[in-house]
């Protein structure tokens, strides 16, 4: 008897954090891992620490031309047999008080958090329809709670939800498969980015902005690094996609970790004046017991 061949998976946003990890434990169990990332120095970094069983291709979901590229050449290297999963994973998080929010960060948010997963996913179905494979989208709870302060990032995860929920329906017929993974916080450097967006927030609105917002833009000054310390281990997330990915009957979603389901039950079982209420009074409370730096 001929040996199987490997399954094949394209992972984006695979040069840190979720996509690093789900492409090395995959190349493990091996998968063919075709490994998104935007930059050589990446492509290496995953090179190495795989010994060479990822294969990196250099692709950024908001550059479209790229995104053909990277089809073409993952055609070529299949050779007519198609892809068995495409994890779209890629994504940033932008927050601050929807009021003062620079148009330009949260036209940024929604571009690469759908627009680039939208594209990615018209690029590369044809593959996965050739293998009768499955997609598999990164969402979290903020897909369907928004918090304060964190509604850029939410409407994108909203919107991706939809996306995702029209794609599983759509799909039917060809029997792809289509599976959100609604996760809580990870440890994993996203959030160590989010220092970033949040002085550019800063330094792009007035001082009377400023003062009106003054306790929660505290809040936003640690909010990242709560969060990162917060968050459930990088394995456990891996855990879960894998699962996904070799379920016979994958599930339409996964809510992994118990901030995840703490926060969706809860706004489906209390009654929104009083979560909203919660939710209000405790960003202003964390603004006022931060000392300002």
């Amino acid at each position: 008897m001929g040996k199987s061949k490997a399954k094949t998976i394209l992972v984006t946003g695979a040069s840190s954090g979720i996509g690093w990890a789900t492409s090395l434990e995959l190349a493990e169990k091996g998968w063919r891992v075709f490994a998104a990332v935007r930059k050589e120095e990446d492509a290496k970094k995953l090179k190495d620490a795989s010994s060479n069983k990822v294969i990196p291709i250099l692709m950024d979901i908001v550059d479209y031309e790229s995104v053909k590229r990277g089809a073409a050449d993952i055609e070529k290297m299949v050779e007519g047999d198609g892809l068995d999963a495409l994890f779209n994973n890629a994504g940033i998080s932008v927050q601050g008080p929807i009021e003062i929010i620079p148009i330009d960060m949260f036209e940024q948010q929604i571009r690469v958090n759908v627009f680039g997963h939208l594209f990615v996913t018209q690029t590369f179905l044809p593959l996965v329809r050739r293998a009768q494979g499955r997609i598999i989208f990164t969402s979290s709870e903020s897909g369907r709670v928004t918090l304060p302060l964190m509604a850029p990032y939410s409407a994108s995860k909203f919107a991706l939800e939809a996306m995702a929920n029209a794609l599983r329906i759509e799909l039917r017929r060809w029997k792809i498969k289509v599976s959100l993974m609604e996760l809580q916080t990870i440890k994993t450097p996203m959030w160590e980015k989010i220092d970033t967006t949040t002085e550019k927030l800063v330094a792009g609105i007035s001082q009377a902005s400023r003062e009106l917002y003054q306790h929660e833009l505290r809040t936003l000054s640690v909010f990242p690094k709560w969060q990162a310390e917060m968050g459930i281990s990088m394995n456990k997330a891996v855990r879960a996609i894998i699962r996904a990915l070799n379920a016979r009957t994958p599930k339409a979603r996964y809510l992994v970790g118990w901030e995840s389901r703490l926060l969706v039950y809860s706004y489906a079982l209390w009654p929104t004046a009083m979560m909203d209420w919660f939710s209000s009074n405790v960003m202003i409370l964390l603004g006022r017991l931060i000392k300002p730096k």
